[in-house]
C-alpha cells in the first residue's frame, strides 16, 4: 500500500519481502479461517470464514503467481501486481474484532468470582457445648450458627435465638433491612446489622440461595446463542455465487477464449475472486462497532462488544428493577407534617437527635435530612428502642417518642387525625413515623426510597419508541405499585426472588419478546445474564456490571434510551457498509469475468481492482465515522 502511504520504507515495496511477511499471516494466523471454511463446506454451506479464506487465498496466490510467472500477465498489456497487503489486512482486522469480542465475553466469568467472594470464609458454630470457628464448607445441615453484629450470615437457615435486622438488599432488592426473630429465615451472604442471634443451618454448599444465583448466572450466560452476523448471511449467498461465476468464467474462456486460452482462463478466474475479495467487508462491521462503542463511552454507556450493540436495536420490552435502578436505593425523608404549632425544623431536630444512637436505616434517613438542613443536633439520654414499634428518648430535657401508631397508643399520645395522612403515605409506598414531644403529638415524618429525577422521563421516552416497560422487583407489592404509578409503569411484578426473576425473563422471551433487563444489584445478576441485553447501572454492584452487556456509568436512565438509539443507528450504518462493501466488487465481477472483452477488448486491470477495493474501504470507514456526529437521546419510533 506504498502508493497510499508514501512514508512507508522503500524496502517494504520489495515483493519478496512482502511475500515473506504475508505468508505466516496467511497460513498461521489465518489458519482458523481455512478450518472454518472446511467445516462449512462439510456441512454444504458457506459463511464469513469461507469468503475470507477464498478471497485472501485468491489475493495471496495471485500475488505469488505474479512474482514467479510475470509473463502470464503480460498478455494484452496487463501489468502484474501483488495483493499481499490486502490479504494480510483482511485477516488481521477481522481477528482484531474477534479478539476484542472474546475479551469482553471473558469478563463475564468475573461475575461468578465476585459472587463466590461474597461468602464468608468461616462460620462460628455450636458443637459439643463449645463455640468453634470452622471453614464454611464444613458447615452441615442442622448446625447451630452464631452471628454477631456486622457479620455476614454464612449459610441459609432459620433463627432459633435472638433478634436483629438483616440487610438482604443483595438478594431481595428490599432497600430497608428486615427484622429477624425466632422462626424467621435468613439467607447466606446477607449482612447482620444490629443484634446477635443463633440460627439453625437448613441449606449449605450448593443448596444455598447464593449458590443458586451463581448457578443461574452460569446457565444464563451459557445459554446465550451467538448472533448470526449479517455478513455471514450475505456470505452464505455471495460466496457460492462468486465461486460459480469464477468457475464458469474459467470454463468459458478455456473453451471459447483466444489463444493462449488457458492463460486467459486462469487470469480471469483469479480476477473474479480478487475483485470479490472482502477487503471492505473486513472493515464493515468492526469500524461501525468501534465507532459506535466509542460514541457510547463518550455518553457514559460502556458496551461490552458488537454482539450487545447489534442486539439492543431489536428489543421490544424493557424490564426495570426498582431499588437502586428506578429509585435512589436509599431511604430519605420525603414529607414532614406539622401539628400543634411545632415547626418543621423543630420536629426534625428532636427526631434526629433522638435517633443519633440508633442504627436503624429509617433513623439514619432522619439524621441525614437534618444534617442537609444544617440543623444542630443534641445528644439523647435515656434512649430505649421498642422492638417493632419505634424509640423513646430524652433530648434537651424533653421526652421524645418516635414510632408507629401502636407505640403512640402505648404512651397515650393522641394522634389527632394524623392517621388518615399516614394511610395516604402508606398508599404511596412511604413509611410514616409519628413524632411526640413531651407527650404531645408534634407531627408525622414520611420516609421512602424515592424515584430518581430522570426515571419518569426515561420511561416515557421508551414508550414513545414503542417498547413495553415492566417493573420487576423483590420489594413488597404495595411499595412496588406505588413507585410504578409515579414512574408511569403499568405492569408490575413484585415480591419476586432472584430465581423467579430469571423465570419471568424466560417467560417473556418464550412469548417472542426481545428483553432488555436494567438492574443494579446482585439479585439482578442472573436476570441481567438471561436477558437478551443486560443493562447495569454504574452505581450498582460489580457483580451486576460483570453479568451485564451494557453498563451506564452516569447512573442515568436516559442512558437506556441512548443505548437503544445508538444500537439502531449503528445497525443502520453496518447495513449501509455491507452494501458498499459488496457494491464495487459486485459491479466489477462482470468486468473481471471478461464481459467487456468481446465488445471492447477490455480485461480487468489489477490497478482497477486495487482502486475499487480501496474506494469501497474508504467509503465504509467514512460512513462509520458519521456515527461520531449523531446526537443521542432523541426519540425515534
Amino acid at each position: 500500500m506504498r502508493h497510499w502511504f508514501p512514508w512507508v520504507p522503500s524496502f517494504l515495496g520489495n515483493v519478496f519481502i512482502l511475500w515473506i511477511l504475508a505468508t505466516p499471516v496467511q497460513f498461521w494466523i489465518g489458519w482458523q479461517f481455512y478450518r472454518g471454511a472446511w467445516g462449512a463446506l462439510r456441512h454444504k454451506s458457506a459463511d464469513m470464514n469461507t469468503l475470507i479464506a477464498v478471497g485472501t487465498s485468491a489475493a495471496y496466490f495471485y500475488s505469488v503467481t505474479a512474482i514467479l510467472f510475470p509473463s502470464l500477465f503480460r498478455i494484452s498489456g496487463i501489468r502484474s501486481a501483488v495483493y499481499f497487503d490486502t490479504s494480510a489486512m483482511i485477516i488481521v482486522l477481522i481477528l482484531l474484532g474477534r479478539l476484542l469480542e472474546a475479551r469482553a465475553k471473558g469478563q463475564t466469568s468475573e461475575a461468578i468470582k465476585k459472587l463466590m467472594g461474597l461468602q464468608p470464609k468461616l462460620a462460628r458454630v455450636k458443637r459439643d457445648g463449645q463455640e468453634i470457628d470452622i471453614p464454611i464448607d464444613k458447615v452441615q445441615v442442622d448446625d447451630l450458627i452464631i452471628v454477631r453484629p456486622g457479620e455476614k450470615i454464612p449459610v441459609d437457615g432459620i433463627v432459633t435465638e435472638g433478634k436483629s435486622t438483616v440487610d438482604e438488599s443483595m438478594i431481595t432488592g428490599e432497600s430497608i433491612p428486615v427484622k429477624k426473630e425466632k422462626g424467621d429465615e435468613v439467607i447466606g451472604a446477607t449482612i447482620n446489622k444490629t443484634g446477635s442471634f443463633v440460627f439453625k443451618a437448613t441449606k449449605v454448599g450448593r443448596d444455598t440461595a447464593l449458590a443458586q444465583i451463581i448457578k443461574l448466572i452460569q446457565e444464563a450466560q451459557g445459554s446465550k446463542a451467538p448472533i448470526q452476523r449479517l455478513a455471514d448471511v450475505i456470505s452464505g449467498y455471495f460466496v457460492p455465487v462468486v465461486i460459480f461465476i469464477a468457475a464458469s468464467t474459467f470454463l468459458i474462456w478455456i473453451i471459447f477464449g483466444p489463444r493462449p486460452s488457458l492463460t486467459y482462463a486462469m487470469l480471469n478466474f483469479v480476477a473474479v475472486l480478487i475483485i470479490a475479495c472482502p477487503c471492505a467487508l473486513g472493515l464493515a462491521t468492526p469500524t461501525a462497532v468501534m465507532v459506535g462503542t466509542g460514541k457510547g463511552a463518550e455518553n457514559g454507556i460502556l458496551i461490552k462488544g458488537g454482539e450487545s450493540l447489534e442486539t439492543a436495536h431489536k428489543l421490544d420490552t424493557i424490564v426495570f428493577d426498582k431499588t437502586g435502578t428506578l429509585t435512589k436505593g436509599k431511604p430519605e425523608v420525603t414529607d414532614i407534617i406539622q401539628i400543634n404549632g411545632f415547626s418543621e425544623n423543630e420536629i426534625l431536630k428532636y427526631a434526629a437527635s433522638a435517633e443519633k444512637v440508633s442504627e436503624h436505616p429509617l433513623g439514619e434517613a432522619i439524621i441525614s435530612s437534618a444534617e442537609q438542613k444544617k440543623i444542630k443536633l443534641s445528644d439523647p439520654k435515656q434512649f430505649e428502642a421498642k422492638e417493632g414499634q419505634g424509640i423513646q428518648s430524652t433530648v434537651d430535657g424533653k421526652k421524645i417518642i418516635l414510632g408507629n401508631k401502636k407505640l403512640m397508643n402505648n404512651y397515650n399520645v393522641h394522634i389527632q387525625g394524623l392517621e388518615k395522612k399516614a394511610i395516604e403515605f402508606a398508599g404511596e409506598g412511604k413509611t410514616a413515623i409519628y413524632v411526640s414531644i413531651e407527650g404531645k403529638i408534634a407531627g408525622l415524618i414520611a420516609i421512602a426510597d424515592s424515584l430518581k429525577e430522570n426515571s419518569v422521563r426515561a420511561v416515557e421516552k421508551l414508550k414513545k419508541m414503542g417498547l413495553q416497560v415492566v417493573m420487576l422487583t423483590g420489594d413488597n407489592k404495595k411499595t412496588a405499585e406505588a413507585i410504578a404509578r409515579k414512574a408511569k409503569i403499568e405492569r408490575v411484578m413484585a415480591e419476586v426472588l432472584p430465581e423467579d426473576k430469571v423465570n419471568e425473563i424466560r417467560r417473556l422471551q418464550s412469548m417472542g419478546s426481545k428483553v432488555g433487563m436494567v438492574g443494579d444489584g446482585i439479585n439482578d445478576a442472573p436476570a441481567l445474564a438471561q436477558a437478551d441485553v443486560g443493562i447495569a447501572i454504574g452505581s450498582g454492584t460489580d457483580v451486576a456490571m460483570e453479568a451485564s452487556d451494557i453498563t451506564l456509568i452516569k447512573n442515568d436512565l436516559d442512558g437506556v434510551v441512548s443505548a437503544i438509539e445508538l444500537s439502531k443507528r449503528t445497525i443502520r450504518i453496518i447495513k449501509q457498509n455491507l452494501f458498499w462493501a459488496f457494491f464495487y466488487n459486485t459491479i466489477g465481477i462482470p468486468v473481471a469475468a471478461g464481459l467487456l472483452y468481446p465488445f471492447f477488448g477490455i480485461l480487468l486491470s489489477p490497478i482497477f481492482a486495487s482502486a475499487a477495493m480501496a474506494f469501497s474501504s474508504v467509503s465504509v470507514v467514512s460512513n462509520s465515522l458519521r456515527l461520531k456526529k449523531i446526537e443521542l437521546g432523541k426519540v425515534r419510533k
